[in-house]
């Protein structure tokens, strides 16, 4: 947008007046602007879960082969003198060789036992070829598919060599013996993991995948060669699977500093944080401690596995550390492959980090395959330095004074003191673990805490796009720490609020276990936090509903949903996470429904707060759906009759999900009692009376729980549309162009029409006129199997042919069942017609009504609810037809038969749904087969009739090809198929949806802390929004400048321009320089400051429609146009004029039975002059006012009305109607004008009546006051908005009156041009302006004395001007828009110098 360096110095001028004006545009409500407006209603795409692990893995079997020959050096390592000695901790000199070499593998073993206790595991100790074989061949047997671990010590024999292998002995110990890493392969087989403990280790790392490959290579030539040895054989599993640690590489010795054990790779693997605190010790940084030495090191109290004890906790900080380093550092697929698929294996690979740190700095490079990227530099490594030098610090004081060990647990600790010995574990002191607790509640580990605050930082400091917080890991480790487990709750909330992608992640790192096991914390004080997580999870997963019944999850969020001290928020994200717990998942319906989910539900129904009335009704309707058990619950519990409370809520969302409630609740398959067949009606009456409601999505909503009813008594309703096909057939509509009174009919839209929109959205270029005046699209197949596809029948593909309605049933018409003509046709005959009651059902029966609000919603003005009604009606309609089809040569039963059929729950035929089967008279023509029998399957039609599918397959007869012989048996079919005509049951349902229950989730996936974009006073939409108010308050005050001066001529032709139809309704935008022009059924905006075009678009309205009135709303901010029409339809439209699609916001029926009317009174010669002028200007053929309509920004609400008895009163914001004003009288409103301040309604009548309404007194008292003075139909009742304000009302005489709304007479009256054809005041400038079927234009002030009479066109050759059909003044501006009846617009100002 261009901010105009003027507008920005007009901050400076006049201060105060601004500031005021801007604060009333910062108040104003806007109107249709909320999420359900604004984007499509649908679920958010699912992301691809990785986090799951498919195959989890154990290692059940470990291999310790251990080569040593204690006391004899290979011969091909000189060892230095002191030299590494150690092996295990043992020194193997201390004692005699055997015993040292039982002694080191026991301990081995046993520091393997500390991360794995459960495998099974097998000491091989300086063993021979056949050793080796033996012991992986029988692990690998026992271990089937599960990881096997060889760990191999080989310091007691020559270094591996080159072609790939390592040494054993021989049976003597005279001979080192080589072992083929080949072979090795074969025995251990896969998936296996493979320790390597010896110098030159990545040797056997290289080796080892040359073989896989040779394997593999092999593999690929037996394949191709049966002759080949291996193709007989098992195929090996692949190599690929294996997992290698190495302690050096190819070319590299292991250390041999006295200082340090000689496996030392081995101790980093194993015994890490031993190692890490005597490596620490050795650095020269440990001098900075002064008095720790490495004897003093063993000293430290506790027990690894206890994180209560320091060693404990530092062990803990170090598994926290590694963890971060490794999420950080690897991709994520490797990450979850190596850290979260085997617990053996993720400890291995974390100290396997520790092993290159250590080892790197004794010029020893650790190798890995998978490979990972070197990690021994990560900044974490200081934060571990520092937990290590904390902890050191404080050793010599507690062992010389027994004072007690506060290392990481903040200054005052008084939990570990030297008394303690340092084996003691902890676990069986609970009371003092307790009382610690309590008493030094401020005693967080500082590690911990750290790093809390920094993912904290993180979290409020950051901008959107960054990389993720390193210390995720670390927050998930927390969680085992009650200490602070309520901040590190609190914190991923907080971060899983950011989005789906936070949330990606979080699972990721391995959040999930952790969650899912505090829900079996009773603490109260973790209920909101963890409601909030798992709601968030579950918006972004919903296939965690299993794991959660699975772990009786459910009943924690039941317990939250019944605790009525739980805020409505928490309650509300509850429901939300049981509604997706039962979503389509039998077993979680049934622990719900065990778990009093639909009492504790209904209980909840009449909450104050919107978004949980919303979640509890979408929750009671997923629970039965489709479940009947849950759904005799609710019978019991009159779930149904409290679910209609609903339906009026003020909240569209929650009408909507009341409605998707009673959908499911009649939509289930099970069979039908008379009891539930009552309750069913009942339920659909009750639906049926939202078919006005405002919203669209309730709509939509309304004809997918009706077409559960649809589906569930389909041969009812196949007789009631078989009969309604007839009628429509045998009756003549009266058309709209024959008949001089059709202003009750409802629009047909038939073949030269415009077709309608597809979508809203994909509502494309159709800006020039041309191409909005010449489309004609034939009518496309109406094809009913894409889920709302681009292909889905609509409307608007009309038929090419008008005679085309007629030949519904018959079988040459390939294209469609029924066309908009024939169900617009049979929607006016049944409303007018005298049914013939057909045997078995009355017409007056529930289906039937239930067929006319189908037939209603299919000429819905929102293309997606009459898209979506449309296929409901064709598809009962295909099936009426094929079933009564006349039968041929043979039987033609295969016609109407899904193949292959799908079964309903009881297999019931067709007719058992709905009671017995009606019998069709027989004097009906089309109906010479019995509706629900099914006909023998033995000859297929000739031809392929069109088969609409909304689920499963197309009927086999689409199989055949075109040009069969008629005694064709057509592709063969399982026989069972043609029994079960109950098979074609599931036909609606799957693709009728509508996506709500999915949108409404989204909100839970999106982030609820945010500051709102338009509350963020640095956001782009909040700048764009003080620019335009800046704009308003620019346009008032210089507007209002020319207005205080008197405007003494107003005939300046500022713009002139040919529009692409005849001008109806002319709206100035209050602000920019935008103005509205509609024909009769498109809208053209023009720049009338530059003189452009800037769009021309179709407003969708059906032929032999019109639009009768436009207005701007939200016209201070964010313009929206609404446009209403003679059918009593209202439809909103965004996007225009801007270079984008226009798109329809919102679209209703905003009256409904739309009268004929008679203008003014039939004796008087007024009369004759408005029927003159009323042919003049074409509306003759339309009989009435149309629709008028009058718009109140402060109080968002619509004052509607037109042709019909009633002013019709829309909440915007509710979507709703809130009042029906009965006018009083026999003709139709021609104008409405009202005033928010007063609550006045001013409506000027066809009777020349102009009459009153306070619209706060009850219907019966409203009409305070009536002025009869004018003798024939006001054009124009004007309501000033001051508080004194009058009102002002023209006629078609042109008599100007003028009313005090407390006195009952007029206090003044002017006479200006008879044969007024339009009339329009100007709300500032006290300006009357009067266009005259005369051609010309009289502009008027408030004295009555003419000011500008304009006949001419400037500078257009002198033309005159011709007839006037609308005009409209400018809400601020001294200028006036006026449209003729010869195509052209013009727009007048007063005189330059005045602007």
């Amino acid at each position: 947008m261009k901010m105009d360096s003027d507008l920005l110095h007009s901050l400076a001028v006049g201060l105060a007046e601004e500031e005021e004006a801007d604060m009333n545009d910062w108040k104003l409500p806007l109107a249709f602007m909320k999420k359900r407006h604004s984007e499509k209603i649908e679920g958010s795409k699912a992301l691809a879960q990785s986090w799951r692990m498919k195959d989890r893995m154990k290692t059940v079997s470990v291999a310790l082969v251990l080569c040593l020959n204690v006391g004899v050096d290979p011969p091909d390592v000189v060892k230095t003198s002191p030299c590494a000695r150690l092996e295990c901790w043992i020194d193997p000199l201390s004692m005699s060789p055997q015993k040292a070499l039982e002694t080191i593998g026991a301990n081995l073993q046993k520091q393997y036992e500390n991360w794995q206790p459960r495998a099974r595991y097998k000491q091989s100790l300086d063993p021979t070829v056949d050793e080796v074989k033996k012991l992986c061949t029988s692990l690998r047997r026992n271990a089937k598919e599960e990881r096997v671990l060889f760990h191999y010590n080989g310091h007691g024999v020559p270094r591996p060599t080159v072609n790939g292998e390592i040494w054993v002995f021989n049976k003597n110990y005279t001979q080192y013996i080589p072992l083929s890493i080949y072979d090795l392969q074969t025995w251990m087989g896969s998936p296996s993991i493979f320790v390597y403990d010896c110098s030159n280790a990545g040797i056997i790392v290289k080796s080892f995948k040359q073989f896989a490959l040779q394997r593999e290579q092999e593999l690929e030539v037996a394949a191709i060669n049966p002759s080949h040895p291996l193709a007989q054989m098992p195929l090996p599993p692949s190599m690929k699977n294996c997992i290698q640690l190495a302690a050096c590489e190819a070319s590299e010795l292991l250390p041999m500093n006295p200082d340090l054990p000689a496996d030392l790779f081995t101790s980093c693997l194993t015994t890490p944080i031993k190692i890490a605190l005597r490596w620490f010790c050795m650095q020269k940084s440990a001098k900075l401690v002064p008095g720790v030495t490495l004897d003093l090191i063993e000293k430290i109290p506790g027990r690894l596995n206890d994180r209560r004890t320091p060693l404990g906790e530092l062990n803990w900080i170090f598994t926290a550390i590694t963890d971060t380093i490794a999420w950080n550092v690897l991709p994520r697929d490797l990450f979850q492959k190596l850290f979260r698929q085997d617990l053996l294996v993720a400890s291995l690979f974390r100290n396997f980090l520790l092993a290159e740190r250590i080892m790197r700095s004794y010029n020893c490079t650790p190798v890995s395959s998978p490979r990972l990227p070197p990690t021994y530099m990560h900044a974490m490594w200081q934060a571990w330095d520092l937990a290590v030098d904390i902890c050191l610090s404080q050793l010599p004081t507690i062992i010389e004074e027994g004072t007690a060990f506060r290392s990481l647990r903040g200054a005052q600790g008084r939990w570990w003191t030297a008394e303690v010995p340092a084996h003691w574990s902890g676990v069986t002191d609970r009371s003092l673990h307790r009382r610690s607790l309590k008493t030094e509640e401020d005693e967080h580990s500082p590690f911990f805490a750290e790093q809390l605050t920094a993912f904290q930082v993180w979290l409020t400091m950051g901008v959107e796009n960054r990389n993720p917080p390193e210390q995720l890991p670390i927050v998930l480790q927390v969680l085992l720490s009650q200490v602070h487990r309520l901040r590190a709750l609190d914190l991923l909330g907080r971060f899983l609020d950011l989005g789906p992608w936070a949330v990606s992640l979080a699972l990721s790192v391995g959040i999930f276990p952790y969650v899912l096991k505090l829900l079996q914390s009773s603490a109260r004080e973790l209920r909101p936090l963890l409601v909030f997580i798992w709601a968030k999870i579950l918006a972004v997963d919903s296939s965690c509903q299993a794991d959660l019944v699975k772990d009786n999850g459910h009943k924690y969020f039941l317990s939250v949903l019944a605790d009525s001290y739980m805020p409505a928020e928490h309650r509300t994200m509850a429901v939300f996470i049981l509604a997706v717990i039962v979503n389509s998942y039998n077993t979680g319906q049934e622990a719900c429904l065990q778990g009093n989910l639909i009492a504790n539900c209904l209980e909840q129904l009449s909450d104050p707060h919107p978004l949980l009335r919303q979640w509890v009704a979408i929750c009671l309707g997923r629970i039965w759906q489709n479940f009947d058990p849950a759904r005799w619950c609710g019978v019991r519990d009159s779930a149904h009759e409290k679910l209609y409370t609903l339906l009026s809520d003020p909240i569209p969302e929650v009408r909507c999900a009341a409605v998707f409630a009673l959908g499911t609740f009649v939509g289930n398959s099970a069979e039908r009692t008379d009891h539930s067949t009552t309750i069913d009606h009942n339920v659909a009456m009750m639906l049926a009376q939202l078919i006005n409601d405002g919203s669209p999505v309730v709509r939509k909503e309304l004809v997918v729980a009706l077409s559960h009813l649809v589906v569930q008594y389909e041969s009812n309703f196949c007789t009631v549309a078989l009969q309604f096909i007839e009628e429509e057939k045998n009756y003549t509509v009266p058309s709209p162009a024959n008949t001089a009174e059709p202003g009750n009919l409802t629009p047909v839209r038939d073949s030269p029409a415009i077709p309608r929109l597809r979508s809203v959205n994909s509502y494309t270029n159709i800006r020039a006129a041309t191409t909005a005046r010449n489309l004609n699209k034939s009518l496309q197949n109406l094809n009913l199997n894409e889920e709302g596809g681009p292909a889905a029948f609509s409307p608007g593909n009309l038929s090419t042919s008008s005679s085309a309605s007629s030949t519904l049933g018959s079988p040459d018409n390939d294209e469609y069942i029924l066309s908009f003509e024939t169900i617009d046709k049979m929607r006016r005959v049944s409303s007018y017609s005298s049914l013939n009651s057909l045997i078995g059902v009355s017409f007056n029966s529930v289906y039937t009504q239930i067929w006319r609000v189908l037939l209603h919603l299919a000429a819905d003005p929102f293309p997606e609810v009459s898209d979506l009604a449309m296929k409901v009606l064709n598809s009962i309609a295909y099936k009426a037809t094929m079933n009564a089809r006349p039968q041929r040569i043979l039987d033609s039963g295969s016609l109407t038969q899904s193949a292959p059929a799908s079964p309903t729950s009881k297999g019931t035929h067709i007719h058992q749904a709905g009671g017995s089967p009606p019998m069709p008279s027989t004097s009906s023509s089309s109906l010479t087969n019995e509706v629900p029998k099914p006909p023998a399957r033995e000859q297929a039609s000739t031809r392929p009739p069109y088969t609409p599918t909304l689920g499963g397959q197309a009927p086999h007869s689409h199989q055949f090809p075109r040009t069969r012989k008629m005694f064709d048996k057509g592709p063969e079919q399982a026989g069972e198929d043609g029994d079960e005509p109950g098979g074609h049951r599931n036909y609606i349902c799957p693709a009728l949806q509508t996506g709500l229950c999915d949108w409404s989730a989204k909100y839970f996936a999106q982030p609820v802390m945010k500051i709102p974009e338009e509350h963020d006073l640095e956001s782009q939409v909040r700048m764009e929004r003080q620019w335009r108010f800046l704009r308003n308050t620019r346009v008032r005050r210089q507007s209002r400048g020319i207005t205080q001066r008197g405007v003494s001529r107003l005939d300046d032709q500022i713009f002139i321009n040919r529009n692409p139809g005849v001008p109806s309704v002319v709206k100035f935008h209050p602000f920019n320089t935008c103005i509205a022009v509609a024909d009769k059924d498109s809208i053209c905006f023009w720049d009338w400051e530059k003189g452009e075009r800037l769009d021309y678009f179709y407003n969708g309205n059906p032929r032999y429609t019109r639009i009768t009135a436009m207005e701007y709303l939200n016209g201070h901010d964010c313009s929206l146009l609404l446009t209403a029409t003679d059918d009593g339809a209202l439809r909103i439209w965004k996007n225009f004029a801007d270079q984008k699609n226009p798109e329809m916001v919102t679209a209703w029926q905003g009256l409904s039975d739309m009268l004929p009317t008679t203008r003014g009174q039939p004796s008087s010669s007024a009369h004759s002059l408005a029927r003159r002028v009323s042919i003049y200007l074409d509306r003759s053929k339309q009989g009435g006012a149309g629709m008028v309509v009058d718009w109140e920004q402060e109080t968002g609400l619509l004052m509607t009305s037109g042709d019909v008895r009633v002013i019709r009163i829309w909440d915007t914001d509710r979507e709703m109607k809130v009042q029906d004003i009965p006018t009083g009288a026999d003709s139709c409103v021609t104008s409405l004008s009202c005033d928010s301040q007063r609550s006045l309604i001013v409506a000027g009548l066809g009777d020349g009546s102009v009459r009153v309404f306070d619209r706060r007194m009850g219907p019966n008292e409203c009409r305070v006051m009536t002025y009869r003075e004018h003798g024939a139909w006001v054009v124009k009742a004007h309501l000033q908005k001051e508080t004194d304000g009058h009102i002002i009302s023209v006629s078609v005489n042109g008599d100007v009156r003028f009313f005090e709304p407390r006195t009952p007479d007029s206090i003044n009256v002017l006479q200006t041009v008879k044969g007024l054809t339009a009339l329009d005041i100007h709300p500032q400038a006290n300006l009357f302006a009067c266009g005259s079927m005369n051609q010309f234009i009289a502009v008027y002030n408030a004295n009555g004395d003419v000011i500008s009479n304009i006949k001419y066109y400037d500078g257009f050759m002198g033309q005159r001007i011709g007839a006037i059909s609308c005009l409209a003044f400018h809400p601020y501006w001294p200028h006036l828009a006026v449209g003729s009846n010869d195509y052209y617009m013009s727009i007048y100002s007063a005189e330059k110098r005045l602007r």
